[in-house]
C-alpha cells in the first residue's frame, strides 16, 4: 500500500472515531504514519558511507597532498553523481597530517572515532609508519596512493597501496642509467643526497637504487643526508655534493627541495647530470626549478603521455575542476579512491573492506589494471621521464 493511500486511511479512521478527542486521535494517526514511513524504502535518506582522506596539504610536501586530496574529492563527487553506492551517498572527511607524526596520529584517530570505513592515504612513507599500527589496531583499511617504503612491503596488515614499492621503482631507474652509461662506455659515479625527514622512503629508495647500480658496475661514491626545512642551506649542500669525485648527482627528496637544490647545483656546474626520485616529479618541481631542472631524469608510475580513455577522461575532469594538471599524486589518488569505492560497491555481507578488496583482486585503473597480491601490494610500470623546456616527457 502506498504512503499516500495509507495516510488517507489513517485520517479517515481518526476523523470517524466517536471516542475521545478528535485531536488526540489525529495525533495518534500521524504517529503511526511516521512509523510506517520509516519502514518504507524511499521515505528517509539512508545513512551515507563515510570515508576519510589524510595527506600533507600544507608545508613543503603540500603539492603531493593537495593533488591527492583533490583527486579523492573528484572521485567521490563522480560516484555520488552516479548514484553513490547501492543508493547511499559517500561522505568524505579530509584531514591534513602536516607531514607531522603527532598530527597524523591525531587525524587518523579522529577519523576512526567519526566512523570512517576506510581511509585514502597517507601520501608519504614517514606518515604511514606512524599511522599503520593505529589502523591495524582499529582494523580500518588505509589505501595509499604514493607510499612506497619497503618497510611495509609483504605485510599482512591494514595497509594497501596502488603504487609500486621503492625496490621496484628504484631498481628500474638504476637499470635505465646503467644502460645509458653502457652506451657511452663510461661508468657512472654518483653522489647521492636524501631527505632524513622521510627516512622510511628515502633510505629504502636509495638502498634499492644502490644495490642494482653497484651490481651493474656503477658506484655511489658518497651519500649525504639532510633535514628538509626552511633553514636548510642548499648552497652548502650543493657545494658538498660537487666537492666529491662524482660525475652525476642523485637526489631523493620532495619537489621543493629538489628544485632548490638543482638551482644551487647549476650555479656551479651547468652540465652535471641529475637524477631524481619519483617523489620530486610533480608540477611544483617545474614551477620552482625553472631552467635549473632541465635535463633532470626521474621515473614515475604513470605515463604523462598516455592516451588511455579512462586517463584522458579523468585528466580533463580534473583540469576542469581544479585548473591544473593532476600529476602523479592526483592520478594515483584517483586510482586509490576508486579501488575503495568499487570494493565498497562489491562488498558482501560479513566481509570487511580489506576482505572485499582482496576478494575482487583486480581493479580498473586510469591507465592499467591494478592487481593486488595477498598483502595489498601492487606492481606498476615505471616510465622514465626527463624535464625538457618546462615539461616532464616520457623517454622510455
Amino acid at each position: 500500500m502506498g504512503v499516500r493511500r495509507y495516510s488517507r486511511r489513517l485520517l479517515r479512521i481518526a476523523g470517524s472515531s466517536q471516542d475521545g478527542s478528535l485531536l488526540r486521535r489525529f495525533c495518534v494517526a500521524l504517529s503511526l504514519l511516521a512509523g510506517v514511513c520509516l519502514l518504507l524504502p524511499g521515505c528517509t535518506p539512508r545513512e551515507p558511507i563515510t570515508i576519510g582522506f589524510i595527506g600533507g596539504t600544507s608545508g613543503r610536501v603540500a603539492d603531493l597532498g593537495i593533488a591527492g586530496r583533490d583527486a579523492t574529492q573528484l572521485a567521490v563527487e563522480q560516484r555520488n553523481q552516479a548514484g553513490g553506492i547501492a543508493g547511499r551517498a559517500v561522505k568524505l572527511l579530509i584531514r591534513d597530517d602536516e607531514q607531522n607524526p603527532v598530527v597524523a596520529e591525531r587525524a587518523l584517530r579522529e577519523l576512526i572515532d567519526q566512523g570512517v570505513v576506510a581511509v585514502v592515504g597517507p601520501m608519504t612513507s614517514a606518515m604511514a609508519m606512524t599511522m599503520v599500527p593505529i589502523a591495524n589496531q582499529a582494523r580500518v583499511l588505509l589505501i595509499s596512493p604514493t607510499v612506497s617504503t619497503e618497510a611495509l612491503t609483504g605485510k599482512d596488515d591494514y595497509f594497501f597501496r596502488v603504487g609500486s614499492s621503492n625496490l621496484a621503482n628504484a631498481t628500474q631507474v638504476a637499470q635505465y642509467h646503467l644502460r645509458q652509461a653502457a652506451g657511452r662506455q663510461t661508468p657512472r659515479r654518483l653522489v647521492a643526497v636524501y631527505d632524513l625527514n622521510n627516512r622510511p622512503y628515502a633510505e629504502t629508495w636509495l638502498d634499492g637504487f644502490r644495490a642494482t647500480y653497484v651490481r651493474g658496475g656503477g658506484e655511489i661514491v658518497k651519500s649525504i643526508g639532510f633535514e628538509s626545512g626552511s633553514t636548510t642551506s642548499f648552497r652548502q649542500l650543493a657545494q658538498a655534493l660537487l666537492a666529491t669525485a662524482a660525475d652525476g648527482v642523485l637526489i631523493v627528496a620532495n619537489s621543493v627541495d629538489t628544485a632548490l637544490l638543482c638551482q644551487q647545483i647549476r650555479k656551479s656546474d651547468r652540465d652535471i647530470p641529475i637524477i631524481a626520485a619519483e617523489w620530486a616529479a610533480s608540477e611544483r618541481l617545474l614551477e620552482l626549478g625553472g631552467k635549473a631542472v632541465d635535463g633532470v631524469v626521474v621515473g614515475q608510475n604513470f605515463d604523462r603521455g598516455s592516451t588511455a580513455p579512462r586517463y584522458q577522461a579523468f585528466r580533463l575532469a580534473y583540469l576542469a575542476r581544479f585548473q591544473r594538471e593532476p600529476g602523479f599524486g592526483g592520478v594515483l589518488a584517483y586510482d586509490a579512491t576508486n579501488v575503495l569505492l568499487d570494493a565498497l560497491a562489491g562488498q558482501q555481507r560479513g566481509q570487511s573492506v580489506k576482505e572485499a578488496v582482496l576478494a575482487i583482486g583486480t581493479f580498473a585503473g586510469t591507465q592499467a589494471p591494478i592487481v593486488f597480491d595477498a598483502y595489498g601490494d601492487v606492481q606498476r610500470n615505471v616510465f622514465i621521464t626527463v624535464v625538457r623546456d618546462g615539461r616532464l616527457l616520457v623517454v622510455e
